[in-house]
């Protein structure tokens, strides 16, 4: 199983979308406040579909309580992110890594990424590209962890 870890999201239809590839394929969703909508809005819940109450995300209050509980797994921390330099299919991903999203218009802090820059890792794109959907990006990264593992994946 891996980690996705949402860092301040700002869609719900996004997050919604998240959850259900999140039960889909047992990754265990991480959301970090704060968001700009409330988790149990409407537009999560319709995104998710009755996957939502199968999914049993792990809330933190912030990113620094995130950090404390899961500092000693800096190490397989990995950032998708368009300032990386490294594309996300040359990352050596395992299970039980943290795989971190940030918000739809911020990204993820600088601050977070010095951490483990060298994790930081891209999803190539056009010359007239700029970012994708954040749930597109999840998948898209998700499922090439999982291809990466996917002997040891019971699915």
């Amino acid at each position: 199983m891996f980690n996705i870890v949402l860092v301040h999201p700002q869609i719900p239809q996004n997050t919604g979308a998240i959850g259900r590839l999140c039960v889909n394929v047992d990754l265990k969703l991480h959301i970090v406040k704060p968001t700009v909508f409330s988790l149990d809005e409407k537009a999560v819940r319709r995104a998710g579909l009755d996957y939502w109450k199968k999914l049993n995300p792990k809330i933190w209050d912030s990113l620094d309580e995130f950090l404390k509980a899961n500092f000693d797994k800096k190490d397989r921390f990995f950032f998708a992110t368009t300032k990386a330099k490294e594309y996300y299919f040359n990352a050596k991903f395992t299970p039980g890594d943290y795989i971190f999203f940030g918000g739809e218009s911020t990204g993820l802090p600088m601050s977070l990424m010095q951490i483990n820059f060298k994790n930081a890792i891209k999803i190539p794109m056009g010359k007239n590209g700029r970012s994708l959907n954040q749930a597109m990006s999840v998948g898209i990264v998700a499922y090439e962890a999982i291809r990466q593992n996917f002997k040891g994946f019971d699915l």
